[in-house]
């Protein structure tokens, strides 16, 4: 529970304390036997604080009606079993009395049920509150963060522009000097491209991203010429498919940045493959022990982050590190 969620149970609790005891002293004083209206609360307190902090988190929005059901009915037998431990044991043993006269195990099980089933409510009604609140706030959270997305967005679109602009121009010139460096230029033209025009509006044909990681496999092909090697294959048909702008892209920046490039014999190898409407995206590179590539990079918090928000519980992202291998294998519902 949270800080402010644990003040509220605590004032609530002291509410119905003050209730309960202002309630045995109007009705009940002078009649011992009538304790039994109050030791319940003894047992429902640890009824309701399982249900709340176990029992609801573990399967109640989880889509585990069965796990659900069965915690519940473990709830309710801990209450019946705690109640009898109390009033049926503990109080006969130390005061002579007990709350129980004439029940079977059967029917004193199935009245205990039922008083324990108006706490298994009350938890189930405050927990739901809580979780919508706290949910509300997250929306509102992610709805914040998404416009701050989109501002610096904006705000990155005057630079890429007057790039894209001028990298026209310089193709103009280089390509009648040289074909390698006017196609070098187009390349990144086309990168520039890529980012200005597809990625502002959120997602992207796969077919489109994948043209991305090409091009950009292709100007580190220009820059390292023989000395530099990838396997990259797609699997699966990609046709129709969409996924969001410039996602993939930073886990083969990190493998080019941080991976050994110009082995023959233990490539860079990227996969791509499309199982029904099922993603998987695996790059794996040799560690390289020289000097790390210091230029900026996308880090793994945040493109953690980043499909938390754009693919909440439709993901899922491995990370191995054997020491002389790494691998990201990401995995998503589109």
């Amino acid at each position: 529970m949270r800080k402010k969620e644990i003040y509220y149970h605590i004032a609530g609790w002291l509410l119905y304390i003050i209730y309960l005891i202002i309630g045995y002293c109007m009705q009940s004083w002078g009649k011992p036997i009538a304790v039994f209206n109050y030791t319940i609360w003894i047992a429902r307190v640890p009824l309701f604080y399982f249900c709340y902090l176990w029992v609801y988190p573990k399967f109640l929005y989880k889509g585990k009606p069965l796990q659900l059901t069965s915690g519940i009915i473990a709830a309710l037998l801990g209450f019946v079993a705690l109640r009898f431990l109390v009033e049926e044991v503990l109080f006969l043993q130390l005061f002579g009395i007990h709350n129980y006269w004439g029940y079977t195990f059967l029917s004193y099980t199935l009245d205990n049920i039922y008083w324990g089933s108006s706490t298994v409510i009350l938890s189930l009604a405050i927990y739901s509150a809580f979780n919508a609140i706290y949910k509300e706030q997250e929306n509102r959270s992610l709805r914040e963060e998404k416009i701050q997305a989109e501002l610096a967005f904006l705000k990155t679109q005057i630079n890429p522009h007057f790039l894209y602009n001028t990298l026209n121009y310089i193709y103009s010139l280089a390509y009648p000097l040289s074909d390698k460096l006017g196609n070098a230029v187009i390349k990144l033209s086309q990168l520039m491209r890529y980012m200005l025009t597809e990625s502002a509006s959120g997602d992207v044909d796969l077919q489109r991203e994948v043209e991305y990681i090409e091009n950009y496999i292709s100007i580190y092909q220009l820059r390292f010429e023989d000395s530099f090697f990838v396997d990259f294959k797609t699997e699966g048909d990609i046709a129709g498919k969409r996924v969001s702008a410039l996602l993939l892209v930073p886990f083969v920046e990190n493998a080019f940045k941080h991976g050994v490039v110009n082995d023959p014999d233990r490539p860079i190898r990227i996969r791509l493959k499309i199982a029904g409407d099922r993603l998987m995206f695996t790059v794996s590179n040799q560690i390289s022990r020289g000097q790390k590539d210091h230029s900026t990079g996308v880090g793994l918090p945040n493109i953690r982050r980043r499909l938390e928000l754009i693919y909440p519980n439709r993901h899922e992202l491995l990370i191995g590190d054997n020491g002389q291998t790494y691998k990201t294998t990401l995995n998503i519902i589109i």
